[in-house]
């Protein structure tokens, strides 16, 4: 618990920071996951898969700023966990590839 306050204000402010300079990231994916949602069955397939693009794109967003700053800490497998279970409360949207990087 004690480690996990101890990344919890640095990834709050990572998370603010992609919030704010990658805001057309997260929008692209509001909106191509609404154009999923209303696509007629014919064209859902295709939807998905931009859907999927736009949040495989935020992803490598959020990876890369994780990945360079557990490189500079002790403990970067906890530090590792612990911004990816934010990630997951907080963008959910990219929560299950998170994990997979």
């Amino acid at each position: 618990m004690f480690r996990r306050r101890r990344f919890s204000d640095v990834i709050s402010r990572q998370l603010d920071l992609f919030e704010s300079e990658h805001a057309d990231v997260i929008e692209e994916c509001d909106e191509l996951e609404r154009a999923y949602n209303t696509a007629p069955r014919d064209e859902a397939e295709e939807r998905y898969g931009d859907y999927v693009d736009a949040v495989e794109t935020g992803t490598e967003i959020l990876a890369d700023m994780r990945d360079h700053y557990a490189a500079t800490v002790d403990d970067a497998d906890e530090y590792i966990r612990t911004f990816n279970h934010v990630v997951a409360k907080r963008l959910p949207e990219y929560a299950l590839e998170i994990e997979n990087r």
